[in-house]
């Protein structure tokens, strides 16, 4: 082709990368791998072959991970934790400095061999992921540096599983890895089975940085390998990748008392208004879904355009989807590269073929002849419910309708069980900023996508999983308190004669929506004090009666939206009323429990109303500093329904506790009273009555712990579940979570100092962090 010709056609020429000495390495090694455990590889053993997606050249062969092989993963990563985390937080930034140097000497090196595996085009791999993983490296060895001074009371969780998936296989594991040994964990990670080599450079590159032995480990292998790891003697497993996984390994984990946190899938909305610069949204768009062919959890899958832009955009979104280039990942004019692997292409072709609804239209692109490509597509005019509209695809497939209004923007977009991210395009940012905080989803991006940086937490909501990767927020799924706790002890309720310490009858109700309510059970209990004088009834609530509380909760979500300053007048309201009525409190308290300590529990939570009333509208979130013209904001958000089981130890004050910082950050909360000592919660809701508390947003049940754990946690309208029962439910709770895989606080067999102030704890549980990415300027 001519000069002249070129500048007739403005079409790209191939710009390929060579490939060279990302092959030479692979065979410096023999092309072959063992694992990366105690600082050495092993020796090659049985396995499977490691494919270039874009040709079906084999690339290496790996060795499938054994039960011996995680054993010896987790030995190693045990033994080296305790020295390691005792190097300190300086010590330990000094090698997560060099392994960032090292990832920056290496970069074209890991950039190729990233493409070459994965078969995403390599100004991806270059620009994108690469430096990314440098990135993260480089901040959390910062954290390192400033662990002891900004979180004294924390320490290292101890050793931790990581299973990562193969669309950005080397910024996962450093997504994974960097925070973790910053904090003084060591690790096992098992790549994914289709994209492991870029992890075992990775291994290479900790050899050459002298990370002393077994701090990290690398397994590779299958599925049944991340099971292994899964059921293995580690303190925290990390997961990202598909839902269906995720809940498997919540129900797996159940009890464990291993830390959990899952980055799953996603159908991300991608919003785009009546007013937006309609050129830079389609822009946006073709990196929002077709980046790393559309193989993102947090790809804008979902396209939403209001109504008066709708046939233009369309009509320019096709124009510029037959301008994308498709084929050799290596070239870098490349725009759409390989679909991982030919199991994930029969995928994405089985599912656009089974629909029937709407108009497709496909990139009129050449395809590669060979390879596992699939065009760009684009399917229009579906209806929320449609099949294609709900189910993640994970692949270059766009989908979309149209909106009216902004408040069916926000309808159409939370109409998912999914909230990982959102994307929305505005020149209006009233319009924006109103709309980002109604999205359910971790993050949200205005006027752009794919923003990623160390500095801003990522993760979701709903069946998005929960946790969140970065930050500072990222930072407590790999620390935990210093403090030591003690062994769970079952308090019993006491047993008595019958006879009434009071011959006047006053019937305790639950309270429900604002109201006091009788158990649907029709039955009660009798409550004895210790010398045996029957004290009241209580009822005891079953499922139906757990129903109608989290369906109150449910229809109480104005309260979210009240402002932190009126929650805190309820609160301190709530504190007045029970302090004009703590002499009688103090005596029910002692009555029920035999102890002397209802006064200075009653002083304890007037002091927890009043902190979380102080909390209310200073519990802040953070502004980040991104490498953007712009700003990521880190707002906390209610969780929403919070489901709990109140201490059985201190009856009133374990409820204050659990219900006062939840209500304070806009929470409602269904909350099942002390199960031997309930005549507390059911006095206490005469106070709230008093108390200006609007209908649902606080509701009490009574009865068996054991019995209200499992509805609760497993019911779809709950978002966290909290338990701290003297009965060890976590194993229940934990497994009933996983249907729509909502948060969970279990005492995990270990009890509670009510003495202490843990509102701070209390204010994080209650909260969710979603990071709105704002940039600035022309």
């Amino acid at each position: 082709m001519t000069i002249k010709e070129i500048f007739d056609t403005m079409e790209y020429g191939p710009a390929p990368e060579s490939a060279a000495e990302a092959l030479a390495w692979l065979v410096d090694q023999g092309s072959r791998f063992g694992h990366f455990i105690n600082g050495e590889f092993t020796v090659p053993g049985d396995g499977f072959d490691s494919k270039n997606p874009a040709t079906g050249e084999v690339l290496a062969t790996l060795t499938q991970a054994t039960q011996a092989d995680v054993d010896a993963a987790v030995e190693a990563a045990r033994k080296a934790q305790g020295s390691w985390a005792g190097l300190g937080g300086a010590g330990r930034a000094t090698y997560l400095y060099a392994i960032a140097r090292l990832l920056q000497k290496h970069a074209r090196l890991f950039a190729v061999l990233e493409t070459l595996d994965n078969g995403k085009p390599i100004r991806e791999s270059r620009d994108i992921d690469i430096p990314l993983a440098q990135r993260h490296f480089y901040y959390h060895a910062g954290m390192a540096q400033l662990m002891e001074s900004e979180l004294p009371d924390a320490e290292a969780l101890g050793v931790c599983g990581q299973i990562i998936p193969w669309n950005f296989p080397l910024l996962m594991l450093a997504w994974k890895i960097a925070p973790a040994i910053a904090m003084g964990n060591t690790v096992v990670l098992k790549p994914a089975e289709y994209t492991s080599l870029t992890a075992l450079l990775f291994a290479d590159i900790c050899h050459q940085a002298g990370l002393p032995k077994g701090v990290v480990n690398i397994v590779t292998g299958d599925g049944a390998a991340g099971e292994m790891i899964t059921a293995a003697d580690v303190d925290k497993i990390a997961f990202t990748g598909s839902t269906s996984v995720g809940r498997r390994i919540r129900e797996a984990t159940a009890g464990s008392g291993k830390t959990l946190t899952l980055e799953l899938g996603g159908k991300s909305p991608y919003i785009v208004f009546d007013d937006a610069d309609i050129d830079s949204a389609i822009e946006g768009l073709v990196d929002a879904i077709w980046f790393n062919q559309g193989q993102v959890c947090c790809a804008g899958s979902r396209l939403l355009v209001q109504e008066g832009i709708a046939g233009r955009f369309h009509t320019k979104l096709k124009v510029r989807m037959d301008g994308l280039r498709i084929g050799n990942p290596l070239d870098k004019c490349i725009d759409v590269g390989a679909v991982v692997d030919p199991v994930q292409l029969d995928t994405i072709s089985s599912m656009v073929a089974s629909n029937l609804a709407g108009t497709m239209h496909q990139a009129q692109v050449q395809m590669p002849a060979g390879g596992c490509f699939y065009p760009p597509t684009l399917i229009e005019g579906l209806s929320p419910a449609d099949p294609l509209m709900q189910e993640e695809i994970f692949g270059p497939v766009l989908v979309s309708c149209t909106f009216r209004t902004p408040e069916e923007a926000v309808e159409l977009a939370n109409n998912t069980r999914y909230g990982l991210a959102a994307t929305l395009w505005t020149e209006n940012v009233n319009l924006a900023l109103g709309v980002a905080p109604k999205l359910a989803a971790g993050v949200v991006w205005i006027n752009g996508t794919n923003m990623f940086d160390a500095a801003a937490g990522f993760g979701g909501v709903r069946e998005s999983g929960f946790g969140r990767e970065g930050g500072w927020e990222g930072l407590a799924a790999y620390t935990r308190s210093k403090a030591k706790a003690k062994p769970l002890t079952k308090v019993e309720a006491f047993e008595g004669n019958g006879a009434p310490a009071d011959p006047l009858d006053r019937t305790a109700k639950m309270y429900v929506g604002g109201k006091q309510t009788r158990p649907d059970s029709g039955y009660s209990r009798a409550v004895y004090g210790k010398s045996g004088a029957l004290l009241g009834h209580v009822g005891l609530a079953n499922r139906k009666d757990v129903r109608n509380a989290v369906e109150a909760a449910a229809s109480a979500g104005k309260w979210s939206k009240t402002t932190g300053h009126l929650r805190a007048q309820i609160l301190y309201y709530i504190g007045e009323n029970l302090s004009a009525r703590a002499a009688e409190f103090a005596a029910r308290i002692d009555a029920m429990t035999g102890k002397k300590s209802g006064a200075a529990e009653i002083e304890a939570s007037i002091q927890r109303l009043f902190t979380a009333a102080a909390w209310a509208d200073k519990y802040d979130g953070q502004v980040h500093g991104v490498p953007i013209r712009g700003v990521a904001l880190a707002m906390k958000e209610p969780a929403s329904v919070i489901g709990a089981l109140c201490a059985d130890e201190a009856p009133l004050l374990g409820l204050v506790s659990a219900m006062a910082p939840a209500i304070a950050m806009g929470n409602r909360v269904v909350l099942a009273a002390s199960e031997p000592f309930p005549l507390a919660a059911t006095d206490f809701y005469q106070v709230l009555e008093t108390s200006d508390v609007p209908a649902g947003v606080v509701n009490i049940l009574t009865g068996s712990h054991a019995e209200l754990a499992k509805p609760l946690a497993s019911h779809l309208n709950v978002d966290a579940v909290w338990s701290f029962s003297s009965t060890d439910l976590s194993a229940a709770i934990e497994a009933a979570s996983a249907g729509n895989l909502k948060r969970t606080w279990v005492n995990n067999r270990t009890a509670t100092d009510w003495t202490q102030d843990h509102s701070k704890r209390f204010l994080q549980e209650a909260t969710e962090i979603k990071n709105i990415w704002v940039p600035y300027g022309e």
